[in-house]
């Protein structure tokens, strides 16, 4: 139901462009959430402002999503595609550039909601200068990140201290999981306010075509079975723990399978260079003549692609919540993860999917198998799967228990504030 707040609110998240095509390179669950959070907030009457770097100097300055939404990408650096790592940089500026942009607009944002760490980094340097409050969310954690990389990046240290630095001196941080809140409070620290206040997904939309017509669209037989995986082409996001699993199961010996693995990816980018290598996985397995890369799935298509798979698989080495989860769920397709972060919390495994340990191609082959020759239980997860999204997981709960929040630290006092009536 609309609510007249109009109150601004700014999200800020520096390089997870929000009006940008999903599956693109560096474009993933964290571009979906800003995006759908931001416009749910907009639909509850707050007048929502959603800030990144602009990365191609053809991208609009100004994307109006809806009335009360929009995007505003900050020149912060070269207008070019920059790696996050290597974005920090650049981040002073873009402190200036939100600045400027507040002032010149004469529009103030009582809280800033900051996404991944370097958006924690602007937050808090805007604090200095603003009289704000700021709402954090993490979409991953540095000291897990890192152990599941061969190779330490230089900013490592900065990102471990700023992801300890936001959690104990923002107003609120919103964890995904209760999974997650365990992380911070085990791995970062035990100072801070934590809400966890889930991700959602578009209930309408997914879940809004039926298996017969999904596979008619798709060209898939009736009695083929398909496997799904979507998302970037990210060594951290276990394709091959899928893939060489695929080519263990016992069902490929009397099933027709078909797998899907969809993606967008750069030729020569790390995406491509990741997709390269699971092709050629592929081949050496001999499963190209069962395997489909479809390429980026938009928003548009997916839905017809998770309720045509008779499962989907997120084999992660690590998820802090997982967005795909939930949409396959919402389509009534139910899920195989990694037993990992907020998949944990996501899938309820034998009601809405089942968990496997990471990494571990004999047990993701064993899950799939269970899921290709039990049809009758596998359809009775699916529908599981949906009435547990419907439950908990849409992004209009998700936006009502974010003003919630926000409204609640409204009525508190600013740390300038308290600053002010001390020292008076």
């Amino acid at each position: 139901m609309f609510s007249p707040i109009k109150k601004h609110i700014a999200l800020i998240s520096v390089h997870g462009d929000p009006a940008i095509e999903i599956g693109k390179e560096e474009a993933g669950g964290q571009n979906v959430y800003v995006r759908q959070v931001g416009e749910a907030l907009a639909q509850k009457g707050w007048l929502v402002d959603m800030f990144t770097r602009k990365a191609n100097s053809q991208q609009n300055t100004i994307v109006q999503h809806s009335p009360n939404c929009r995007t505003i990408r900050l020149t912060a650096g070269p207008e070019e595609f920059v790696p996050r790592d290597e974005i920090f940089a650049y981040l002073p500026e873009f402190v200036n550039k939100f600045l400027q942009f507040q002032q010149e607009n004469q529009i103030n944002y009582p809280i800033v909601h900051t996404n991944y760490w370097l958006s924690a980094w602007v937050g808090m340097q805007l604090k200095k200068t603003l009289d704000i409050k700021q709402v954090h969310t993490y979409h991953s954690l540095g000291f897990i990140k890192y152990k599941s990389v061969n190779t330490i990046p230089m900013i490592a240290t900065t990102r471990l201290s700023t992801e300890k630095a936001v959690l104990e001196t923002a107003e609120r941080i919103v964890a995904t999981s209760p999974q997650e809140k365990e992380h911070m409070r085990s791995l970062v620290s035990q100072k801070g306010k934590i809400d966890i206040i889930p991700c959602g997904t578009d209930v309408s939309h997914f879940g809004s075509i039926s298996r017969v017509a999904a596979r008619e669209k798709l060209g898939i037989t009736p009695e083929t079975k398909v496997i799904l995986y979507v998302g970037r082409f990210d060594r951290r996001k276990g394709i091959e723990t899928l893939v060489r699993a695929v080519g263990q199961c016992q069902s490929r010996k009397n099933q027709q399978l078909k797998l899907i693995i969809g993606g967008g990816f750069r030729p020569g980018q790390s995406d491509g260079k990741e997709y390269d290598r699971i092709a050629s996985i592929v081949d050496e397995l001999g499963l190209n003549d069962i395997t489909l890369f479809p390429g980026r799935l938009n928003r548009e298509i997916l839905p017809t692609y998770y309720t045509a798979a008779d499962v989907t698989v997120v084999p992660s080495h690590y998820e802090p919540f997982g967005l795909v989860t939930i949409e396959s769920m919402a389509c009534g397709t139910p899920v195989i993860g990694s037993d990992v972060g907020g998949l944990q919390f996501t899938i309820k495994p034998g009601e809405t999917g089942l968990l496997c340990p990471p990494k571990d191609d004999a047990a993701f082959a064993a899950a799939i198998d269970r899921f290709l020759t039990h049809p009758e239980w596998r359809n009775k997860l699916g529908i599981n799967a949906r009435e547990r999204v419907e439950e908990i997981f849409s992004w209009d709960g998700v936006a009502s228990q974010l003003t919630n929040l926000y409204l609640d630290l409204l009525k508190q006092p600013s740390a300038k504030q308290q600053l002010s009536s001390v020292s008076a």
